[in-house]
């Protein structure tokens, strides 16, 4: 690994001059599209997530992420399985995530931040920003790696063509090492085109392919009994070696932009995501006791795709008067998603010790037929975002959607099942003067619920969609002109899914949660970027299963309380040189449905340094950090009653050059 990303830094650094000297020509250029979380064109080397962080909510440039929530977590729930993804905010099924050869950044979308989006959806959203190529030739390389062994490298560049035509490349290619002793390796490659034919007129077409393989699959422990489980240790794996994990993931489309006129603004987007495993295993251990054993499983799946081609069309009318600005949107968004799945082998291979070395040959693989599903949803809406400055927002917005689901199992009766419910939101923010601002919303979604765990025995089984609402109210105030904090109360209500008696992930009741979220963000001094937030919640299930004592009230995977601290200090001694810190604060979490087992309280800390400086006249970043600095042990929930182990103390370091 160490010789392949030396010779890509000799490549890169060998093609850079030819790419510099290009002069790019001159292009009318379009009205920017009016979509939150557009940031400005910058290099790998300027990269800096606690600097560009709006809130404390959730971040993430290039490499680097931070804040509250993330897109697998907002306010409890995941964003991505409810649908909630946008690309430049165009809605987006996504089936693959994005990764930094298309992804500029990521920015969770809740509360006062969701607001200017035409169609809001409960559980936040999380916003892509393109990478979209630019007018000036450029080539950005990222290389590094950390002490469990991993090891990577990243190119992207960007070429203008001709006049209104540029031409974005990339690639990576990496090794991953985990905490729990397996690792994986990936290789990925982009290409993406910003035509502007005339002036108001842009397209972006774009693909994105990538591989993982060699990715060794570690076990989940499930206990007996309502404990956790003995203490795992760290970065060892026992096998089995011949369980590896390959898959092949592709996301493509078109992102479009017209300016018919200085009132009209036309946007589109069509995507295709996609992923198809070649085999995957889940490598369980149950019945796990203090005394280190366990019984041994393993489930081996055939061959299963995922699928969705996804969109999104919408005309928005401006009209202005005087402090007054009246934005009228019309939409069409819509979704096909098919999946292939099952048919898979389960292999019960005994009560071992969990430390024990699993080095059994590959026993040979006979899978059963397979079962499919297709979902279909068209949703058509309204929206009007009302602007008076000075005085304050108001927006509402009215949907209709048509959700249809077909389900092929092997052997039965084709199952089908529809919604076609009204979806609405409505917003409001009033300007109170002296930087202070009070907003509220209401929203009515119609979300995904995901598909069943791994180790449940419904596995893979897609769920029911769910209507789900959310409310909040809130403040926002400028401290200084640099400094803002945004103090929001939350309640967000959804039904409940996790496992029942028999092991089967179904809907158990209902869950809500409330809460309050704090973030202050921003400039405290010249040489000082802050970034702090943290949530207080009450989160709870509801329905007859708590009523007759088989579900707590608890809800699984949720805590009451998480906080995080970050800082980034620009030094006055060192020209180029920043330290930077991360404290991150989560309550104890609930592990089981039964509430009688949570992971305990936990408290990690992360200090980083960061030096700006030129490399053969160009721009460049080195960037180490210690993760986990105090090597606190802790555990992971993968589904209640399993667990994995958290990292411990890493090293990391990266190199990103602009050439």
């Amino acid at each position: 690994m160490l010789k392949t990303l030396s010779s890509t830094l000799l490549l890169a650094l060998s093609i850079a001059p030819a790419l510099a000297q290009t002069t790019p020509p001159a292009a009318d250029q379009p009205d920017a599209p009016d979509s939150p979380g557009t940031q400005a064109i910058a290099g790998r080397s300027d990269e800096n997530a606690m600097r560009q962080a709006e809130d404390a909510f959730g971040t993430s440039v290039g490499r680097e992420t931070i804040g509250l929530y993330n897109s697998s977590s907002v306010r409890g729930f995941s964003p991505i399985a409810a649908g909630n993804a946008r690309i430049e905010g165009l809605y987006f099924d996504q089936v693959w995530g994005l990764t930094p050869r298309i992804r500029r950044a990521t920015n969770i979308r809740v509360g006062i931040s969701a607001q200017g989006y035409p169609f809001p959806a409960p559980t936040g959203i999380v916003d892509y920003s393109f990478r979209k190529p630019g007018d000036s030739a450029r080539v950005g390389l990222v290389t590094g790696g950390d002490s469990y062994g991993a090891a990577y490298v990243e190119l992207d560049g960007e070429q203008p063509l001709a006049p209104g035509l540029s031409l974005g490349v990339g690639g990576a290619a990496g090794a991953n090492e985990y905490p729990n002793g397996t690792n994986s390796r990936y290789r990925n490659a982009a290409l993406s085109l910003r035509w502007q034919p005339f002036a108001g007129l842009e397209l972006v077409p774009f693909w994105h392919r990538s591989e993982t393989y060699d990715d060794e699959k570690a076990p989940s422990y499930l206990p007996r009994g309502s404990v956790l489980p003995p203490r795992i240790e760290r970065r060892r794996f026992n096998g089995p070696e011949w369980a590896d994990y390959r898959t092949t993931a592709m996301n493509g489309g078109l992102l479009a932009t017209l300016r018919a006129s200085p009132d009209w603004l036309l946007q589109g987007g069509i995507f295709r995501s996609m992923y198809a495993d070649h085999r995957a295993f889940t490598h369980l251990l149950t019945d796990v006791t203090p005394d280190r054993t366990g019984n041994r499983r393993l489930i081996v799946d055939p061959p299963a795709e995922n699928a969705s081609t996804s969109g999104e069309l919408r005309a928005t009318r401006t009209v202005s008067k005087g402090p007054r600005l009246h934005k009228l949107h019309v939409s069409v968004r819509g979704r096909d998603r098919e999946r292939r799945y099952d048919g898979s082998q389960s292999f019960d291979l005994g009560r071992t010790s969990i430390d024990a070395p699993y080095a059994a040959p590959q026993p040979a693989f006979v899978f059963g037929p397979q079962t499919r599903d297709r979902t279909r949803q068209w949703t058509g809406g309204v929206a009007y975002d009302g602007r008076w400055r000075g005085v304050g927002e108001v927006g509402f917005s009215l949907q209709k959607t048509d959700y249809r689901k077909r389900l092929q199992k092997p052997g039965l009766a084709l199952a089908t099942a529809q919604d076609d419910p009204w979806l609405y939101n409505a917003t409001a923010a009033g300007y109170l003067g002296a930087g202070l601002v009070a907003f509220g919303s209401f929203t009515r979604g119609l979300e995904e619920s995901g598909v069943a765990p791994s180790n449940a025995i419904n596995r893979n089984e897609l769920l029911p969609a769910i209507r789900t609402t959310q409310g909040d109210l809130g403040l926002r105030y400028a401290l200084s002109k640099d400094m803002k904090l945004v103090a929001t109360v939350f309640d967000l209500r959804k039904p409940y899914f996790n496992f029942d008696a028999g092991n089967r992930y179904a809907q158990l009741g209902d869950v809500q949660n409330r809460g309050l979220e704090v973030s202050v963000a921003g400039r405290l001094t010249p040489r000082l970027n802050l970034v702090a937030g943290a949530v207080l919640s009450r989160p709870r299930a509801t329905g007859e299963g708590v009523r007759l004592g088989r579900v707590g009230e608890r809800p699984v995977g949720m805590s009451r309380r998480s906080a995080e601290l970050n800082l980034d200090w620009r030094t006055p001694w060192i020209e180029g040189l920043s330290l930077d810190m991360t404290a991150s604060h989560s309550g104890a979490i609930t592990a089981t449905v039964d509430n009688r087992v949570a992971l305990p309280a936990r408290t990690l800390a992360s200090f980083a340094g960061r030096y700006r400086f030129t490399l053969a006249g160009r721009p460049a970043s080195l960037r180490v950090a210690v993760s986990n600095l105090f090597d606190t042990y802790g555990l992971e929930l993968r589904g209640a009653g399993a667990y994995d182990v958290i990292s411990g103390r890493l090293a990391s370091a990266y190199l990103s050059v602009d050439l």
